[in-house]
């Protein structure tokens, strides 16, 4: 059976890719703007690391990290407590006919390079590396 040109092949297509990206330069804006008004964002510095958008994009998860790691529940916390202003905000830099619900949650994928590194670093890989030459 050959394959429709419409079928997904499991991968993101390339207007949910562009559409992520949108959004994630348009909450960069905002949170650089610091117009969000809540205790647990006050002063802090958020990074947009990344928006997946679901296939009908009604639905975005924005990967989150604050400056440092610091607080980094609440701030998620805060920033699903005032997901309204935030959306607000979006519609007027992003032309949508519809904007996707937000779902900030925090982004570990740091943590994980920073344990890829020290196992690059470790001495059974520094011992293997030096076998060979």
């Amino acid at each position: 059976m050959s394959k429709s040109k419409f079928e997904n092949d499991g991968g993101s297509s390339q207007r949910v890719l562009r559409v992520g990206e949108n959004i994630r330069h348009a909450l960069s804006d905002i949170f650089l703007r610091g117009e969000i008004r809540d205790p647990a964002l006050e002063g802090v510095s958020v990074t947009v690391t990344e928006v997946r958008c679901s296939p009908d994009l009604r639905n975005a998860t924005i990967f989150v990290m604050p400056l440092a790691g610091k607080n980094e529940q609440k701030v998620v916390e805060g920033l699903n407590e005032n997901v309204k202003f935030i959306r607000g905000q979006l519609s007027k830099m992003v032309r949508m006919k519809y904007l996707p619900n937000l779902k900030f949650i925090s982004d570990h994928s740091f943590g994980t390079v920073d344990h890829m590194e020290d196992l690059l670093n470790s001495a059974h890989v520094i011992q293997d590396l030096k076998k060979d030459d």
